[in-house]
């Protein structure tokens, strides 16, 4: 008699996700880009980065759209852009900074896909922002106090995601191995939930 296959821990977790997308949320900086794009390559998932679809659909930049139009407008833009994009999962998206600040976007998020923070301390954000001149909100002469003023009104919201895990200063594969294990218990303890509501 044949031994059923054994299910490798990614392929389980997207059965489980079945339609649903996994969102990383977070403050600019914290690698939501960069390790979605391992994060749906490990798991045979696409990979959609909110922000580069603001700008394909406007045909603009980020910054030059808060030039342009304001944060007001670009916000408007962002919460279409994301609940047009959630309507296309099972995949990984990664979200602006201020995205999750929309309640209507994490309505459509808590709705559509399991949300992740990448949690991040000021002194490595900091060292990573530096790095790129096209963050509008630090456009300014006082770029370290508009990320603390940022991660104290973001962080409490940000809070409200499925799992957290901490970015930090390691390799890439290990923060996407944690954020595939904090995945795992948390769509793995939904699913009896689900199955309930389906037996009703």
């Amino acid at each position: 008699m044949d031994q059923p296959a054994i299910m490798s821990p990614e392929t389980r977790l997207v059965e489980a996700l079945g339609d649903r997308s996994i969102v990383l949320v977070g403050i600019m900086g914290c690698g939501k880009s960069t390790v979605g794009r391992r994060l749906a390559q490990k798991l045979g998932l696409t990979f959609a980065d909110a922000d580069a679809e603001i700008e394909r659909a406007a045909n603009m930049t980020i910054a030059e759209i808060f030039a342009t139009h304001g944060e007001p407008y670009f916000r408007s833009g962002e919460e279409r852009v994301i609940a047009r994009l959630l309507k296309k999962g099972p995949q990984v998206l990664a979200t602006g900074g201020g995205a999750f600040m929309s309640e209507a976007t994490r309505n459509e998020i808590s709705a559509h896909a399991v949300s992740i923070w990448l949690k991040v301390d000021f002194d490595t954000v900091m060292s990573r922002v530096r790095k790129r001149a096209n963050r509008p909100l630090l456009q300014n002469p006082d770029p370290e106090g508009t990320m603390r003023d940022l991660m104290k009104t973001r962080h409490p919201v940000y809070a409200k995601a499925d799992a957290t895990v901490y970015s930090r200063d390691v390799p890439h594969d290990v923060v996407m191995n944690q954020i595939i294990q904090a995945l795992t218990a948390k769509v793995l303890s939904m699913a009896p939930e689900t199955a309930r509501t389906n037996d009703i």
